[in-house]
């Protein structure tokens, strides 16, 4: 039972709370490069606020199989859910529901008030989801959104350190295309497995309209991104006139990822694609390494 409730956890999921450590990065960067010192007061309130939004983003997943195991049945991937499949009891998810959300907000008392505001509009807004917004197209890709830009506001009142305006933009841009690229996938599985018992909110999509906001937020997340690079405040801030070089990897992302997406619907979300896609991961580390090398090195 350990595991099958490991699985409805979807700690692979925990990727998507690295968001929350993007204020801190953001804003320690620069400062490392220039004096050397790691703030670790601010370290270690990022690290815990990333600890918190995982344990309460597990729960909401637990949430939404409660929620969905009838559909969840009927699908022809997702009945293999634990708690779907029976191999994880509704009341033992429920208990441990309770458990996640008891502790995220125990430990996020440590970090503020404003750290627990985020918190708690991120289970409003998963809660809203869950029952109501996920049954409403386009609607339901904006509360997404919303959850990701909780996720930087959140990192920046745990590590207590201003917010980005260029983040919060990018992140929504960024957010909007992963929830709209989340619908193709699941179109692309309604379409090949003919299945009548799909979300119905499927229905109500159109695939063309998604395919041209999905390159709409793609294409306005590299442009955002590149905007910030060669901003004179930005160039200032990180001593580098080539920061924009590091543009190349997030455009390879957006592609890799609208391919994944359109052509591999047997995954059961995008987020297990990207995670066990070579080239997808090679990028991220690659992307990661010019940073540090643009930013150090030149």
């Amino acid at each position: 039972m350990i595991k099958g409730l490991l699985r409805t956890m979807r700690t692979h999921q925990w990727v998507k709370n690295l968001f929350v450590l993007a204020p801190f990065l953001y804003y320690e960067l620069p400062r490392l490069q220039e004096t050397g010192v790691l703030h670790r007061d601010k370290l270690v309130g990022a690290l815990t606020g990333f600890a918190c939004f995982s344990l309460l983003a597990s729960s909401v997943y637990v949430l939404n199989d409660l929620v969905d195991v009838d559909a969840d049945r009927a699908h022809p991937v997702k009945k293999n859910r634990p708690i779907a499949s029976g191999a994880v009891s509704t009341r033992s998810a429920t208990i441990a529901m309770v458990i996640l959300v008891a502790t995220a907000f125990g430990v996020g008392w440590l970090l503020g008030l404003l750290f627990l505001a985020a918190l708690a509009g991120y289970l409003a807004n998963n809660i809203a989801y869950s029952f109501g917004l996920k049954r409403v197209p386009y609607l339901d890709v904006l509360s997404i959104g919303l959850g990701f830009e909780l996720r930087v506001l959140a990192g920046s009142f745990a590590a207590d350190v201003p917010p980005s305006h260029y983040l919060l933009i990018v992140t929504f841009m960024l957010a909007m295309f992963l929830g709209l690229g989340k619908r193709m996938h699941e179109l692309n599985q309604h379409q090949r497995s003919g299945s009548t018992n799909s979300r119905k909110v499927l229905e109500r999509y159109n695939p063309n309209a998604v395919h041209l906001l999905l390159n709409g937020f793609g294409v306005g997340s590299v442009a955002t991104y590149v905007v910030y690079t060669l901003d004179p405040t930005t160039r200032e801030q990180f001593n580098t006139d080539y920061l924009v070089i590091s543009s190349i990897f997030m455009l390879i992302g957006v592609v890799r990822f609208t391919h994944l997406v359109r052509n591999n619907p047997e995954a059961e979300s995008p987020t297990e694609q990207m995670l066990k896609d070579v080239p997808f991961l090679v990028n991220g580390v690659l992307a990661a390494l010019s940073l540090v090398l643009i930013v150090y090195l030149t």
